[in-house]
């Protein structure tokens, strides 16, 4: 399966032929939905489950069931190799009652199937660690926690087993600034030092789904944002600099306004007020501890079954004014209506959080068949900075950061499904484990094989950007918004 997809990502000619890597000796940590483990994709030639352990985090710890969390934490419940051996034994009805974990969505799965599923995947051969990512609490930020402890629960089992692990996000969402700076980003910026690790993010799909727009206010700027009909709820973000002063004026689709002032609101409050039959409920942010940028989230409820459907207006009116730059976000395209977005969308700055962590690879998704970057991937950046250096095209310009750093298949991909079979799908979710895979090919090569020991990390970022092709698209300046260094050669990033 997806055998066009592995040539294309130069993955034939390490798997194929010499040194003929299969992942073996590597962890492929998952997290994300769960894993149907019954599946042939998951089992060894003799009948028992590659996984190392499935931790539950939405499953209810029993003690006198010997249900438990693992080791140090508090919820859900950890199933080890040994349990699912268990239930593999007795076959599928009886075994998922001594092994509940579903896939219901089936994401987790068709993820798991790429990166290294039996016969299918990147690294075939590599264990895998499923975590079965817990829904967050009501009126939490979206599955923050969840992914914390999960990525610290898989540097941690790489390092008691001293084996390498590669660990796979297929999973974002829109809220934050955007520039890194958050606790989660963060937080896997630390991770990705622990161990031998390395982390592995999918862009997101927020590219051309009108969900964030940008630029620069020094007069008076309207933002319009277009509601569509039957939308049952909307929240809108604005992040900017705490040094800049705004008024904000909001009008609904019939013309009623409020103002919220913030050159007479310096701290940190909510303001409430109704337009027609919206409520709008506005929270003026302060600068955090780990962040300068400040926010303001509006979150936009209807008082009986649907907001105002129409245009809607947020003017900037600037009070004092040293950058003027601003960044809207909206809920992602997932959670809202089709018709729901910016007028005049900005397409940079589009990738998802956590795929903004400077010391993950963040993977882009781009299309085979046409041999072109595909739109619903999200773009990302390049920092650039002038220092009176001269690079070697002799224009002075030193690329200083990337994002994504870069992409790989993600249309139209063969994965197996919950119960049996397969199917096609597209996105990042899905070109994120085409890249993990890689990763463990890599650090079998250099770590368990012993011919690099430091083979992780930002290193095996280092040579997968270097040997990545630069062909696709049809894109003459490298690297890029859409594609980062380039998309998937395994071939060439192995270090000669």
């Amino acid at each position: 399966m997806n055998d066009l997809e592995k040539a294309q990502s130069c993955i034939d000619r390490v798997t194929q032929r010499e040194p003929y890597l299969t992942g073996a000796g590597v962890i492929v940590a998952v997290l994300d939905s769960g894993i149907d483990y019954f599946l042939p994709e998951f089992l060894d030639a003799d009948g028992q489950t590659r996984i190392i352990a499935i931790w539950d985090q939405s499953g209810q710890p029993d003690e006198a069931r010997g249900k438990l969390p693992p080791a140090g934490y508090r919820e859900g419940v950890l199933y080890t190799r040994e349990m699912i051996n268990e239930a593999l034994a007795l076959g599928r009805e009886e075994g998922q009652k001594r092994v509940p974990v579903f896939d219901f969505s089936g994401h987790g799965t068709a993820v798991t199937g790429v990166a290294a599923g039996t016969g299918m995947g990147v690294a075939p051969d590599a264990e895998l660690l499923i975590i079965k990512l817990g829904n967050p609490p009501k009126d939490t930020f979206p599955r923050t926690t969840q992914l914390m402890r999960g990525v610290n629960y898989a540097v941690n089992v790489g390092i008691e087993r001293n084996q390498p692990v590669a660990v796979n996000i297929s999973f974002g969402n829109t809220y934050g600034d955007h520039q890194g700076n958050s606790l989660l980003e963060r937080f896997i910026d630390n991770a990705s030092e622990a161990g031998r690790s390395t982390i592995v993010i999918g862009s997101g799909n927020e590219g051309v789904s009108r969900g964030h727009t940008a630029g620069v206010a020094r007069t008076d700027t309207v933002v319009e944002l277009a509601v569509d009909t039957y939308e049952t709820g909307l929240t809108v973000q604005l992040w900017k600099y705490y040094q800049d002063v705004f008024n904000l004026v909001i009008t609904s689709p019939g013309g009623e306004q409020m103002t919220i002032a913030l050159s007479q609101i310096r701290d940190a409050q909510a303001v409430r007020r109704t337009l027609e039959q919206t409520q709008l409920l506005c929270y003026l942010g302060k600068p955090q501890p780990y962040n300068v940028q400040q926010e303001i989230f509006i979150d936009m409820i209807p008082t009986a079954t649907y907001l105002n459907g129409g245009v809607w207006r947020i003017t900037l009116q600037p009070i004092e004014i040293v950058t003027g730059e601003y960044r809207f976000y909206l809920t992602g395209y997932a959670a809202r209506n089709a018709g729901t977005g910016f007028f005049l969308p900005t397409p940079e700055m589009t990738i998802t959080i956590p795929s903004t962590s400077r010391r993950a690879v963040t993977v882009g998704a781009y299309d085979i068949a046409r041999r072109s970057y595909a739109d619903f991937s999200g773009r990302g950046y390049v920092y650039r900075y002038h220092d009176g250096r001269t690079d070697t095209a002799g224009d002075g310009e030193i690329v200083a950061e990337v994002k994504p750093d870069i992409a790989a298949p993600g249309v139209n991909i063969t994965v197996p499904v919950p119960n049996g079979g397969y199917e096609q799908v597209s996105g990042t979710s899905f070109a994120t484990p085409f890249v993990t895979g890689a990763a463990a090919l890599l650090m079998e090569w250099g770590i368990v094989r012993g011919n690099d020991r430091f083979l992780y990390g930002e290193r095996l970022k280092a040579y997968l950007t270097r040997g990545a092709a630069r062909t696709a698209g049809g894109l003459n300046e490298w690297p890029n918004a859409q594609l980062g260094w380039g998309t998937l050669c395994v071939g060439d990033s192995l270090p000669e």
